[in-house]
């Protein structure tokens, strides 16, 4: 875990792949508990350090989190998110090239709790929840393209699902039949965070790019990312 910025009030950390935001059934080290931890030890805390969880990044996904120091920095962060006054970008490489260089997908999405699937359903399907994104195409390659995703909704498995659906799904997704090449981690990183500071109101932005020497970020130009 690396700490992007921290004052008393919010903590901004980068989440490694393959570490759960918060505790699951696996009972691996998960990112809250981290969190804990870190700010337990920096300033000698008896007992369990206060660490408000406010969203939540998939698994497999890495990149930039907010956590919330404090109550009440956790209950306006968590009210920003839930009425989309925050900016949640990501960098995604998916196999196939988009029709089109830039749109914006909508669709109705339905998890399967039991078997951590999720489907895109009929409007009109009970639990169906809206899900919306832009995306653009920023460069490719014969068999891949690396896009940036601006979610506009928060659910589960989102860009994965709603990229899959217009077959180009997320390289290295096992789930959702990226996996072209076996035994490369999901190619979906959180690269830019913006939301306004729970106490002085100041919009904070922060970016943070993925491994770029790693596969299969390293077959495209970043400088391309804007």
């Amino acid at each position: 875990m690396e700490v992007v910025f921290e004052d008393n009030h919010v903590l901004v950390v980068i989440k490694p792949q393959n570490v759960p935001s918060q505790a699951d059934e696996s009972k691996d080290k998960d990112m809250l508990t981290l969190c804990k931890e870190y700010l337990k030890e920096k300033y000698n805390k008896p007992g369990e350090a206060y660490c408000g969880l406010v969203h939540r990044l998939d698994r497999p996904t890495g990149g930039l989190m907010v956590f919330a120091k404090t109550s009440k920095c956790a209950e306006r962060l968590s009210k920003q998110i839930r009425e989309g006054e925050t900016q949640k970008e990501y960098l995604t490489v998916v196999v196939g090239t988009p029709k089109y260089e830039t749109d914006y997908l909508v669709n109705y999405l339905k998890k399967d709790e039991k078997n951590n699937v999720v489907k895109v359903v009929p409007q009109l399907e009970t639990g169906a929840k809206k899900a919306e994104l832009v995306y653009k195409v920023l460069d490719k390659t014969d068999k891949l393209s690396l896009v940036k995703c601006d979610l506009l909704t928060g659910r589960s498995h989102q860009i994965r699902v709603q990229m899959k659906n217009i077959n180009c799904p997320v390289f290295g997704d096992v789930k959702y039949g990226g996996d072209i090449l076996k035994g490369w981690n999901l190619a979906l990183w959180s690269y830019k965070l913006c939301f306004k500071h729970p106490i002085t109101n100041q919009i904070l932005t922060f970016v943070c790019y993925p491994p770029e020497d790693e596969m299969p970020w390293k077959y495209f130009n970043f400088a391309k990312v804007k």
